[in-house]
């Protein structure tokens, strides 16, 4: 029989906070009878916010497409009937068929032109791949470039807990930076080169930087010039890119702007930085954590690598295929004049001002507290 002696030591090491000892012990408490909230993780959906009802109407015809042969009154939007036609005829095999490894070729040829609309630059749909989740995403990047124990990787402190626990388990090292709170946690460029100073005279080799923009868990929304100063700072230092970009939506300030790493390495001219992108619909105002959709865009890689990437998904023969379908409608929304596009809009907008509110709310009674201080991100709109 195994035992804890039998289990791999790097297991053993990593921690994962969010669902760590607390989160089994609630569960403990749960099966006791007794009524438990968690806020261990971004979950929105089991805090009772509703899906957006064009996502589900489309999933729903997809999962079961005979009901399309019905009548089916005002039960569903004409828009959302069409969209489902138009996927299903693209696919005839349905959901339940594995797809190309790197993920169905309209949907990331749909990514590639929603990055398009959103930076205004050229994005191939043959350097994306279709992920469950950014967090998958991320680990594919992470599995493919630690090639042994003196390896590492530039964290952000604070830092979503996945990339750290990722490392331990890869037997690589988690570098850790320092973001500058007082500043509206941007990245401070001499804490960058402080950080990465200190990891090589520990002969680590730093191979990436790991950027959350805009930031978990500080909300903070990185400036244009912010980020020209990080591309900067890894090509001098022949650093790679991760841009953990999943809450892009998630701003709620005028004075800021959600600008992506691939839109400003563009402006700069700059090729020779290879860039990972995640997003998902799992944050923003979707919620859709089950469903696990997401994709990653690499830009500046050779094709042999990027043929690694591919590899290294085809093992887990694609994503699932429901979740490439979510993707495809977190990136193609309804359009004005369309039946969906009204109700769609009112379901963001009150999604995105319910989770404005809460971030005050939060951050307000943080405050109260004595020995705890936080900075509130920059909270100044209603959202329309």
């Amino acid at each position: 029989m195994l035992t804890i002696e039998s289990i791999s030591p790097k297991l053993l090491k990593a921690e994962y906070a969010v669902r760590g000892r607390i989160t089994i012990r609630a569960q403990e408490l749960e099966r006791q009878g007794r009524k438990i909230t968690y806020c261990n993780i971004g979950n929105p959906h089991t805090f009772n916010q509703k899906p957006l009802s064009y996502v589900r109407e489309v999933l729903s015809l997809l999962e079961f497409p005979q009901l399309l042969e019905k009548d089916l009154g005002d039960l569903f939007h004409s828009d959302s009937i069409s969209r489902a036609k138009h996927i299903l005829k693209q696919m005839p095999e349905g959901l339940g068929a594995y797809s190309e490894s790197s993920g169905v070729s309209f949907v990331r040829e749909a990514v590639a032109k929603f990055i398009n609309n959103r930076d205004g630059i050229t994005s191939n749909p043959d350097r994306i791949i279709l992920t469950d989740g950014a967090s998958k995403a991320a680990q594919t990047v992470l599995t493919a470039i630690i090639k042994n124990d003196k390896d590492g990787i530039m964290l952000p402190i604070p830092q979503y807990p996945m990339y750290s626990a990722t490392m331990t388990l890869l037997g690589g090292h988690s570098i850790g930076y320092y973001l500058d709170e007082e500043n509206h946690w941007q990245l401070n460029e001499h804490a960058l080169h402080t950080s990465y100073a200190n990891a090589v005279k520990q002969g680590i080799n730093p191979l990436a930087i790991t950027v959350i923009n805009p930031g978990n868990p500080t909300g903070a929304v990185l400036s244009y010039e912010n980020i020209k100063m990080i591309i900067y700072f890894a090509r001098k230092h022949n650093l790679a890119i991760l841009a953990d970009e999943v809450y892009q939506e998630n701003i709620y300030s005028k004075s800021s702007s959600f600008h992506s790493f691939a839109k400003v390495m563009d402006d700069m001219k700059i090729k020779d930085v290879s860039l990972f992108s995640f997003h998902s619909m799992s944050k923003g105002f979707y919620g859709e954590c089950g469903h696990r959709s997401g994709y990653l865009e690499v830009r500046n890689v050779s094709d042999e690598m990027f043929a690694q990437l591919v590899k290294l998904q085809s093992i887990n023969l694609c994503a699932n295929l429901v979740g490439q379908m979510a993707t495809y409608l977190m990136v193609t929304p309804p359009h004005p004049g369309d039946a969906s596009y009204e109700l769609y809009i009112h379901e963001r907008t009150s999604i995105l001002n319910d989770l404005k509110e809460k971030s005050l709310i939060i951050g307000e009674a943080l405050n109260e507290i004595d020995g705890i201080k936080v900075n509130i991100p920059k909270v100044q709109c209603t959202l329309s």
